[in-house]
Protein backbone atom coordinates (compact mmCIF):
# COMPACT_ATOMS: atom_id res chain seq x y z
CA UNK A 1 0.00 0.00 0.00
CA UNK A 2 0.72 3.53 -1.14
CA UNK A 3 -0.15 6.44 0.57
CA UNK A 4 0.87 10.37 -0.89
CA UNK A 5 0.43 13.25 1.25
CA UNK A 6 -0.43 15.21 -2.38
CA UNK A 7 -0.65 18.70 -0.02
CA UNK A 8 -1.11 19.57 3.57
CA UNK A 9 0.39 22.89 5.90
CA UNK A 10 4.07 22.33 6.21
CA UNK A 11 7.07 22.07 3.37
CA UNK A 12 8.13 18.61 2.66
CA UNK A 13 9.22 17.79 -1.07
CA UNK A 14 11.32 20.48 -3.08
CA UNK A 15 8.45 20.10 -6.00
CA UNK A 16 5.57 20.18 -4.22
CA UNK A 17 3.42 23.70 -2.79
CA UNK A 18 1.96 23.43 0.46
CA UNK A 19 -1.01 24.96 1.81
CA UNK A 20 -3.54 25.43 5.30
CA UNK A 21 -5.62 21.87 3.88
CA UNK A 22 -4.80 18.26 3.14
CA UNK A 23 -5.10 15.57 0.75
CA UNK A 24 -3.85 12.17 0.67
CA UNK A 25 -3.20 9.59 -2.58
CA UNK A 26 -3.65 5.76 -1.52
CA UNK A 27 -2.93 3.39 -4.17
CA UNK A 28 -4.01 -0.46 -3.55
CA UNK A 29 -3.41 -3.50 -5.27
CA UNK A 30 -7.17 -2.60 -6.52
CA UNK A 31 -7.65 0.52 -5.88
CA UNK A 32 -6.65 4.28 -6.39
CA UNK A 33 -8.70 6.71 -4.04
CA UNK A 34 -8.44 10.32 -2.63
CA UNK A 35 -9.27 11.29 0.62
CA UNK A 36 -9.90 15.17 0.30
CA UNK A 37 -8.91 17.65 -2.25
CA UNK A 38 -7.13 20.51 -0.58
CA UNK A 39 -8.15 24.23 -0.08
CA UNK A 40 -7.28 24.58 -4.22
CA UNK A 41 -5.83 22.96 -7.01
CA UNK A 42 -2.57 22.92 -6.04
CA UNK A 43 -3.01 19.28 -4.65
CA UNK A 44 -3.84 18.60 -8.33
CA UNK A 45 -0.40 20.38 -9.62
CA UNK A 46 1.42 18.37 -6.63
CA UNK A 47 -0.02 15.31 -7.97
CA UNK A 48 1.70 15.82 -11.29
CA UNK A 49 5.24 16.72 -9.92
CA UNK A 50 4.91 13.26 -8.06
CA UNK A 51 3.42 11.79 -11.36
CA UNK A 52 0.40 10.20 -10.08
CA UNK A 53 -2.29 10.01 -12.93
CA UNK A 54 -5.06 11.29 -11.20
CA UNK A 55 -7.50 10.72 -14.16
CA UNK A 56 -6.96 7.07 -12.55
CA UNK A 57 -8.45 7.55 -9.19
CA UNK A 58 -11.72 5.76 -9.15
CA UNK A 59 -13.15 6.87 -5.70
CA UNK A 60 -12.29 10.03 -3.82
CA UNK A 61 -13.66 10.62 0.32
CA UNK A 62 -14.60 13.93 1.58
CA UNK A 63 -13.75 13.44 5.11
CA UNK A 64 -15.94 16.42 6.16
CA UNK A 65 -17.67 19.33 5.34
CA UNK A 66 -14.68 22.29 5.24
CA UNK A 67 -13.59 24.17 2.39
CA UNK A 68 -9.29 23.70 3.19
CA UNK A 69 -10.24 19.65 2.52
CA UNK A 70 -12.75 20.30 -0.29
CA UNK A 71 -11.40 23.27 -2.48
CA UNK A 72 -9.90 20.96 -5.27
CA UNK A 73 -12.75 19.13 -5.84
CA UNK A 74 -14.50 21.14 -8.47
CA UNK A 75 -10.80 21.28 -10.26
CA UNK A 76 -10.65 17.05 -10.05
CA UNK A 77 -14.03 16.67 -11.69
CA UNK A 78 -12.93 18.44 -14.82
CA UNK A 79 -9.82 15.77 -15.51
CA UNK A 80 -11.75 12.84 -13.76
CA UNK A 81 -15.43 13.05 -14.23
CA UNK A 82 -15.98 8.83 -13.35
CA UNK A 83 -14.21 9.05 -9.74
CA UNK A 84 -17.27 8.21 -7.68
CA UNK A 85 -17.32 11.47 -5.14
CA UNK A 86 -18.73 9.66 -1.26
CA UNK A 87 -20.10 12.36 1.34
CA UNK A 88 -22.22 12.74 4.25
CA UNK A 89 -24.91 14.64 3.59
CA UNK A 90 -24.44 17.08 6.52
CA UNK A 91 -21.08 17.97 4.77
CA UNK A 92 -23.18 20.32 2.49
CA UNK A 93 -24.22 21.87 5.71
CA UNK A 94 -23.42 25.83 6.88
CA UNK A 95 -20.41 25.42 9.04
CA UNK A 96 -18.91 28.91 10.02
CA UNK A 97 -15.75 29.92 12.21
CA UNK A 98 -16.05 31.89 14.98
CA UNK A 99 -13.02 34.70 14.53
CA UNK A 100 -13.97 36.19 18.40
CA UNK A 101 -15.20 40.12 19.04
CA UNK A 102 -12.32 41.92 17.44
CA UNK A 103 -13.36 40.45 14.11
CA UNK A 104 -15.73 43.12 14.01
CA UNK A 105 -18.61 42.38 11.17
CA UNK A 106 -16.45 39.22 10.26
CA UNK A 107 -16.25 37.80 13.10
CA UNK A 108 -18.32 34.50 11.41
CA UNK A 109 -16.36 33.28 8.71
CA UNK A 110 -17.66 30.85 6.22
CA UNK A 111 -15.60 27.31 5.81
CA UNK A 112 -18.19 25.27 4.64
CA UNK A 113 -17.92 23.86 1.00
CA UNK A 114 -18.59 25.44 -2.43
CA UNK A 115 -22.01 24.13 -2.60
CA UNK A 116 -21.27 23.69 -6.57
CA UNK A 117 -19.36 20.67 -5.52
CA UNK A 118 -23.40 19.10 -4.53
CA UNK A 119 -24.16 19.80 -8.27
CA UNK A 120 -21.74 17.12 -9.50
CA UNK A 121 -23.38 13.58 -10.64
CA UNK A 122 -20.81 11.46 -9.37
CA UNK A 123 -21.09 12.56 -5.95
CA UNK A 124 -23.12 10.01 -3.53
CA UNK A 125 -24.52 11.74 -0.21
CA UNK A 126 -24.34 9.26 2.55
CA UNK A 127 -26.01 9.13 6.05
CA UNK A 128 -24.12 6.89 8.00
CA UNK A 129 -21.57 4.02 7.41
CA UNK A 130 -21.25 2.43 4.24
CA UNK A 131 -19.11 0.23 2.38
CA UNK A 132 -17.40 0.26 -0.60
CA UNK A 133 -15.96 -3.15 -1.18
CA UNK A 134 -13.96 -5.80 0.50
CA UNK A 135 -11.37 -3.16 0.99
CA UNK A 136 -12.78 -0.56 1.29
CA UNK A 137 -15.16 1.40 4.18
CA UNK A 138 -16.66 4.32 5.73
CA UNK A 139 -17.92 5.19 9.38
CA UNK A 140 -18.83 7.23 11.85
CA UNK A 141 -18.93 8.03 15.34
CA UNK A 142 -22.38 7.43 17.29
CA UNK A 143 -21.54 8.68 20.48
CA UNK A 144 -17.92 10.21 21.89
CA UNK A 145 -16.23 8.77 24.69
CA UNK A 146 -14.00 11.64 25.12
CA UNK A 147 -14.04 15.57 25.07
CA UNK A 148 -13.35 16.93 21.58
CA UNK A 149 -10.51 18.86 21.58
CA UNK A 150 -10.37 22.57 22.58
CA UNK A 151 -9.71 23.94 19.15
CA UNK A 152 -12.91 22.74 17.91
CA UNK A 153 -15.33 24.95 20.57
CA UNK A 154 -14.91 28.15 17.74
CA UNK A 155 -16.98 26.12 14.72
CA UNK A 156 -20.02 26.45 14.12
CA UNK A 157 -23.27 25.36 12.31
CA UNK A 158 -25.71 28.49 11.18
CA UNK A 159 -29.34 27.41 11.55
CA UNK A 160 -32.47 29.38 11.35
CA UNK A 161 -32.33 30.03 15.42
CA UNK A 162 -28.58 31.43 14.90
CA UNK A 163 -25.13 29.89 15.36
CA UNK A 164 -24.67 26.60 17.16
CA UNK A 165 -21.71 24.50 17.93
CA UNK A 166 -21.16 21.88 15.57
CA UNK A 167 -21.59 18.39 16.30
CA UNK A 168 -19.73 17.33 13.29
CA UNK A 169 -22.18 15.13 12.24
CA UNK A 170 -20.41 15.96 9.07
CA UNK A 171 -17.30 13.90 9.65
CA UNK A 172 -16.66 9.80 8.24
CA UNK A 173 -13.60 7.94 8.33
CA UNK A 174 -12.07 5.82 5.61
CA UNK A 175 -10.87 2.32 6.60
CA UNK A 176 -8.39 0.38 3.89
CA UNK A 177 -8.00 -3.24 4.46
CA UNK A 178 -4.83 -4.84 1.99
CA UNK A 179 -3.29 -8.31 2.79
CA UNK A 180 -4.34 -8.12 6.51
CA UNK A 181 -2.90 -4.59 7.08
CA UNK A 182 -5.93 -2.06 8.62
CA UNK A 183 -5.74 1.69 7.91
CA UNK A 184 -7.69 4.48 9.15
CA UNK A 185 -7.57 7.70 7.91
CA UNK A 186 -9.33 10.75 9.20
CA UNK A 187 -8.78 14.41 7.85
CA UNK A 188 -9.01 16.76 11.16
CA UNK A 189 -10.37 14.38 13.80
CA UNK A 190 -12.59 16.99 14.57
CA UNK A 191 -14.82 14.16 16.84
CA UNK A 192 -11.38 13.41 18.72
CA UNK A 193 -9.01 10.94 17.82
CA UNK A 194 -9.60 8.72 20.84
CA UNK A 195 -13.55 9.11 20.23
CA UNK A 196 -12.41 7.71 16.71
CA UNK A 197 -10.52 5.04 17.67
CA UNK A 198 -12.72 3.93 20.57
CA UNK A 199 -16.16 3.77 17.86
CA UNK A 200 -13.71 1.31 15.66
CA UNK A 201 -13.35 -0.54 18.36
CA UNK A 202 -16.62 -0.93 18.98
CA UNK A 203 -17.70 -1.68 15.02
CA UNK A 204 -14.66 -3.97 14.11
CA UNK A 205 -13.36 -5.82 17.65
CA UNK A 206 -9.73 -4.37 17.41
CA UNK A 207 -7.69 -1.44 16.59
CA UNK A 208 -6.31 -0.55 13.43
CA UNK A 209 -2.40 -1.06 12.84
CA UNK A 210 -1.84 2.50 11.17
CA UNK A 211 -3.59 5.23 11.89
CA UNK A 212 -3.24 8.70 9.33
CA UNK A 213 -5.24 12.06 10.87
CA UNK A 214 -4.49 15.27 11.64
CA UNK A 215 -5.74 15.72 15.23
CA UNK A 216 -6.98 19.12 14.99
CA UNK A 217 -4.83 20.46 18.04
CA UNK A 218 -2.88 23.88 16.16
CA UNK A 219 -3.87 27.57 17.60
CA UNK A 220 -2.57 30.49 16.08
CA UNK A 221 -1.07 31.81 19.35
CA UNK A 222 1.18 30.46 22.51
CA UNK A 223 -0.35 27.32 24.05
CA UNK A 224 -2.11 27.89 27.44
CA UNK A 225 -1.07 25.09 29.97
CA UNK A 226 -4.68 23.66 30.56
CA UNK A 227 -4.06 23.33 26.29
CA UNK A 228 -0.44 21.84 26.68
CA UNK A 229 -2.11 19.13 29.24
CA UNK A 230 -4.58 17.90 26.92
CA UNK A 231 -2.21 17.55 24.10
CA UNK A 232 0.13 15.65 26.30
CA UNK A 233 -2.70 13.44 27.96
CA UNK A 234 -4.34 12.41 24.56
CA UNK A 235 -0.73 11.82 23.71
CA UNK A 236 -0.60 9.73 26.95
CA UNK A 237 -3.39 7.21 25.60
CA UNK A 238 -2.39 7.00 22.25
CA UNK A 239 0.95 5.31 23.17
CA UNK A 240 -0.68 2.29 25.16
CA UNK A 241 -2.59 1.04 22.05
CA UNK A 242 -0.24 -1.07 19.32
CA UNK A 243 -1.05 1.32 16.93
CA UNK A 244 1.67 3.42 14.21
CA UNK A 245 0.44 7.15 14.30
CA UNK A 246 1.03 9.66 11.41
CA UNK A 247 -0.04 13.18 11.70
CA UNK A 248 0.01 16.64 9.95
CA UNK A 249 -2.12 19.21 9.06
CA UNK A 250 -4.79 20.80 11.80
CA UNK A 251 -2.35 19.15 14.67
CA UNK A 252 0.42 21.59 14.27
CA UNK A 253 4.22 20.98 14.69
CA UNK A 254 4.09 22.53 18.58
CA UNK A 255 1.58 19.99 19.32
CA UNK A 256 2.92 17.54 17.49
CA UNK A 257 6.51 17.85 19.07
CA UNK A 258 4.88 18.16 22.32
CA UNK A 259 3.24 14.63 21.32
CA UNK A 260 6.55 12.77 20.35
CA UNK A 261 8.56 13.56 23.47
CA UNK A 262 5.83 10.87 24.76
CA UNK A 263 5.08 8.75 21.94
CA UNK A 264 8.57 8.64 20.12
CA UNK A 265 9.17 6.62 17.08
CA UNK A 266 5.08 5.59 17.44
CA UNK A 267 4.12 9.14 15.72
CA UNK A 268 5.86 10.73 12.63
CA UNK A 269 5.10 13.74 10.69
CA UNK A 270 3.77 13.93 7.39
CA UNK A 271 4.69 16.93 5.03
CA UNK A 272 3.24 18.04 1.61
CA UNK A 273 4.66 15.58 -0.99
CA UNK A 274 6.07 13.01 1.28
CA UNK A 275 4.73 9.09 1.19
CA UNK A 276 4.08 6.44 3.71
CA UNK A 277 4.64 2.77 2.05
CA UNK A 278 3.64 -0.24 4.05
Amino acid sequence: MRIVNLIENTEGRSECSYEHGLSFYIETEWHKVLLDLGQTDDSIRNAESLGIDLSAVETVVLSHGHYDHSGGIIPFSRINDRAVIYMQKAAGGEYYADDGIMSGNDRYRYIGIDKDILKLPQVRLLQGDYVIDDGLELFMIKNRTHVIPFTNKRLLVKTDEGFVSDDFCHEHYLVVKENGLSVLLSGCAHNGILSILDAYKEKYGNLPDIVISGFHLMVKREYRENELEEVRSIAEELSTYQTKFYTCHCTGIPAFEEMKKIMGDQLEYVHSGEEIIL
